[in-house]
């Protein structure tokens, strides 16, 4: 098992249908503030919470396609932040594909040193533990976004959404969509 090769399969598949949806909406995403984001990708992870522990689907979609949603948000949460209002609302594919490209770098990186430290432990976890911490790193951003993102000692939100998509990406490599 290859961690940077299954991550960069389950980042491909994200981001393909991702730039799909910015040539078929443009970026209408610029409009929602961080804390719009953040609530979205609260509903997708009670979803998989709720379908992980009822373990059927009524509307048709079902646990990878949440996953992948929280890639996406967590990364179009990571390019707001560095957006600001004086930036335009649509923007190029071509920029978006960018930006996209840096948050993932970025957040990769991020894992392969945390992966280092911790010896891969996320492989040995349940996929629903993976869901559980997706849902304590929202709360703790929802109390920074209450707190005008101030914090005394903690990490603050890129760090967290840079976490959830991560978590998010080993669940998707765990329910088998890196192969």
């Amino acid at each position: 098992m290859n961690t940077t090769t299954e991550y960069n399969h389950i980042i491909h598949h994200c981001q393909e249908l991702f730039l799909k949806k910015t040539k078929d909406y443009g970026t209408a995403w610029r409009i929602m503030r961080p804390s719009s984001i953040t609530d979205q990708i609260f509903i997708k992870a009670q979803r998989i919470r709720t379908l992980e522990v009822k373990k059927v689907s009524k509307v048709g979609e079902g646990i990878i396609d949440e996953y992948i949603g929280i890639v996406n948000y967590c990364l179009i949460a990571l390019m707001q932040l560095e957006l600001t209002d004086e930036d335009p609302m649509e923007l190029p594919v071509e920029e978006v594909a960018s930006k996209y490209q840096e948050k993932v770098t970025e957040t990769r990186d991020l894992m392969l040193a945390k992966n280092h430290d911790y010896g891969e432990a996320w492989r040995d976890m349940r996929v629903s533990s993976l869901t559980d911490l997706i849902l304590m790193k929202l709360q703790r951003v929802k109390q920074i976004e209450d707190n005008n993102g101030q914090t005394l000692v903690s990490e603050g939100l890129a760090a967290n959404y840079q976490d959830m998509l991560n978590y998010a990406v080993f669940a998707l490599i765990k329910l088998g969509l890196a192969k």
